[in-house]
Formats: C-alpha cells, structure tokens, sequence
C-alpha cells in the first residue's frame, strides 16, 4: 500500500532537505526526552566522574559526584535520528555509523575504567591512539575497497578553483590522521561545563549549512548527519550547561569530534572545518605547545617551565 498515493502531503518526506530538517528536531527532542531518565539511571548506579587532583579546585568541590557516560545519549540519539530519515543503503552513512558506534564503544571503555577504578586515568594515552588509528584504518580501508574513491581523493583548495592535489593511497592515512586528531581535538575541548556541546552543535550547524549550500545531490545526505548532531548537541547541552548535571564523557567527544572528521573527509570540507574548528584547534595547540615547551625547558634549565597555568587552555582562564 502505497500512502503517498493517497496521501500526497506525503510527498514532502521523499526531499532530503525537508529530511535534515526533521533530523535536527528528531534528534533534540529525542535527548530531550531521554536525558533526564539516563540521568538518573547513572546517579543511581554511581556512574560518576572521577575528578582529576591536579584541576582547579573549583572542580573538585563542585563538580565531585557528577554523572558521566552521557555520550551513550548522543549515540543512541544519533541512531535513532539516523534509522528514523537517513539512507542506510548508502555506503557513506554507514561508514559514519561505524565510526560513531566503535569510537563510542572505545570511549565508554575509557569511561568505564575511570568509574571502575575511581580516578581520572582511564586506559593508558597510548591505547586509546592506537586503537583510535586502528579503528579508522579498518573503517577508511573498508570503505575505499566499496566505493569508487577516485573524487573523494582529491584535495580542494578554497580561491583556488584550478588547485587540485590528487591523493591517491596518500588518502588512507590523511584521513586517518583527521579522524583521530578531530576526535582528540574534541576530547580536549570537553573540560568545562558546555563547552565541548555547545561548539559542537556550532560547528555541525556550520557544516551542515555549507554541504546544503554546494548544493550537490550526493552530498546532501551529510547535511542530514550534520543538522542531526548539532540537535543532538543542542539537546544535551540542557543538562551540560553550567552546572553539568551530566557529562559527556569520552563516549561522547571522542565520537562528537570522529564524525565531525569522517563527514569533512567524505564531503572535502576540511578547510571549512578547520575555520569553524577554531576553538577545538586551539585548545589542541595550547595541549602541544605546553608538553612541548616544559619538555624543552626541562632539558635546558632540567626543571620544566610552563606558558600557561594549566592546560588546555580553559583551565587556564579558570
């Protein structure tokens, strides 16, 4: 039974603009909705967020006894928004559900291991990188060997229409290095109550805008997966807003920041991400310019200077 003969309103769900459109609202009423009874189900079970020793101590005093785990909203929401208007015949989408799912997956192992163990440790820096490059080898190699790749390879310069850099294999392991840098560069962000959330939901509303605006057919679905982050965002954004009821965790901005990666790969979008990124981008440099300059400080003067308070750098403004 075909409805949209009957019902011809019904034409309206078969456009993908109008499908991105309920993605966003999909999405924000779906955290909405269940933000408050996740919540909860954490407060009771104690899935708490060890505070770090070294932090402010304003964090330690307030923020101590606080939920985590609340990537595990943003993922089902995501899925739930992505089942409800995305396009699971499509190689793309799923190659961005994968890398939700097992990023999310990597991150709530973090999580679970700092609840576990009571501290702020999680798994060792080393492991989650390491698995963080598997996981988008295994996802990037996949997806390569599916789909003709022969125009997602090439680089596109913005005010230079006729620069054009043909990656060729050189692809795998710059996407890579994307996936696994917007994906820390994010977990570095997410450190202050709404910060993480509410430039995310920023940047994706940013990004979602300028894949509409190339107006090319194959890409448009990316806008769908864009408008349904940033409303997922927007969403958790009410109980991450200062003071958190609920943080995000590492299930949560380490798979914020890989589809943020994985959609700027799959649509060339890099510089546009990179000029809407400024605050995860910058929170990533002041993390790499204070290892750095203690490192090279510690090995003159063999004690190690610092340029900021403490790192990254919205701790040091606090």
């Amino acid at each position: 039974l075909n409805f949209v003969d009957i019902f011809g309103f019904l034409n309206v769900f078969k456009y993908i603009t109008f499908r991105t459109g309920l993605s966003l609202f999909t999405s924000l009423i779906i955290v909405l909705l269940i933000g408050g009874p996740f919540i909860s189900f954490f407060s009771n079970r104690k899935i708490v967020n060890p505070i770090r020793d070294d932090g402010p101590q304003d964090h330690i005093v307030k923020k101590i006894g606080t939920p985590t785990m609340g990537g595990v909203i943003i993922l089902f929401g995501l899925l739930f928004s992505v089942l409800c208007w995305g396009d699971l015949s499509n190689t793309s989408v799923l190659f961005c559900i994968y890398i939700a799912i097992s990023f999310g997956l990597l991150g709530a192992l973090d999580d679970y291991k700092k609840v576990k163990n009571n501290n702020s440790s999680g798994i060792s820096s080393k492991f989650k990188i390491l698995s963080q490059v598997f996981l988008a080898i295994l996802g990037i190699s996949l997806f390569v060997y599916y789909v003709d790749y022969q125009e997602i390879t090439n680089l596109y310069f913005p005010f230079f229409k006729n620069l054009i850099i043909n990656l060729g294999w050189f692809f795998i392991p710059f996407s890579v290095f994307v996936i696994v840098g917007s994906s820390n560069a994010v977990n570095l962000t997410d450190g202050l109550d709404g910060l993480a959330a509410g430039c995310s939901s920023i940047v994706f509303c940013g990004l979602g805008t300028e894949i509409l605006l190339k107006s090319k057919p194959d890409l448009i679905i990316f806008s769908l997966l864009c408008f349904a982050m940033s409303g997922l965002c927007m969403g958790f954004l009410k109980f991450n807003k200062y003071p958190a009821k609920i943080f995000m965790g590492d299930s949560g901005s380490i798979t914020i920041g890989a589809i943020l990666g994985s959609i700027s790969i799959l649509t060339n979008s890099y510089f546009t991400v990179f000029v809407i990124s400024g605050i995860f981008i910058i929170e990533t440099l002041s993390v790499i310019v204070q290892v750095g300059f203690f490192k090279i400080t510690k090995k003159i003067f063999h004690k190690g200077r610092r340029i900021f308070l403490m790192t990254p750098i919205h701790h040091h403004y606090e």
